[in-house]
């Protein structure tokens, strides 16, 4: 900014140069944060740098004007703050459009059986708990059961081969004693021919039985447990429709995004 012969055109030289930079780094953080009160407060670091700019303008020397260069950057900075505003504007909306989409997929889940990228399982008076356990190769494994109170109620071990097996517990503690009914989870260590370590994942099935949409993002109620969206690993047969929902949602979501991202 160019300093004036006037005390007073010199500090709203120096308070528009000083507004310049901070507009600009609270619009960096606004944008990377995309967040209503980041966007709230850029807003108004923009108004303030226009007041200051047209401010230096009425009070600059006129045998002293402000340099051509000097105001062209100016101006520069004013653009770039207007397109870092309109840009937190559309990041905004594509968070609220994500939302949107999360939230319909979600409910589309409702009913359908589900297998889920997950350890706890729940045991029943009629059923067993049980798991599915994926090895990459043979191995044996130690398991621990646990319960929801994160109380050891069985250990014991499993042979396993290559693929994906079925694990499932009764109940019955090692020491002979049944657990009742609830969510327990297993937790498995194994090792391979050679005792190398073998990584095991664990999945368990169910029907979504409800959705919490209050979550961020939505949450599914497999069980008495909820899990996210992402940790649907497949969705089992008789479930078409739910499949055909799910496929149109995408594809709709899609479409907006592709449409709004000319915007940015």
């Amino acid at each position: 900014m160019t300093t004036t012969t006037t005390p007073t055109t010199t500090a709203a030289q120096v308070a528009a140069a000083s507004s310049g930079s901070t507009a600009n780094s609270a619009a960096s953080t606004a944008a990377a944060a995309a967040g209503t009160a980041g966007s709230q407060q850029l807003a108004g670091n923009f108004d303030t740098f226009l007041q200051l700019l047209t401010t230096q303008l009425q009070n600059q020397d006129p045998l002293d004007p402000l340099d051509t260069n000097q105001f062209t950057q100016q101006l520069v900075e004013f653009a770039s703050v207007e397109q870092q505003v309109n840009m937190n504007t559309n990041l905004q909306t594509l968070i609220s459009l994500q939302q949107t989409s999360e939230a319909t997929a979600a409910m589309q889940f409702l009913g359908a059986s589900v297998t889920l990228s997950g350890s706890t399982a729940t045991l029943s008076a009629n059923a067993p708990a049980t798991w599915s356990l994926n090895s990459p190769s043979p191995a044996t494994g130690n398991v621990t059961i646990t319960n929801s109170s994160n109380q050891t109620v069985y250990t014991g071990t499993v042979s396993l081969n290559a693929g994906t097996q079925t694990y499932s517990w009764n109940g019955q503690g090692a020491n002979g004693v049944t657990w009742p009914p609830g969510q327990y989870s297993l937790a498995i260590t194994a090792t391979g021919a050679n005792n190398q370590p073998v990584t095991v994942s664990t999945q368990v099935q169910g029907t979504v039985s409800g959705v919490n949409l209050s979550q961020n993002p939505p949450q599914i109620m497999v069980g008495g447990q909820s899990y996210p969206i992402s940790a649907v690993q497949s969705i089992n047969s008789g479930t078409a429709s739910t499949l055909g929902n799910l496929n149109s949602s995408i594809s709709n979501l899609n479409t907006t995004l592709g449409n709004l991202a000319g915007l940015l």
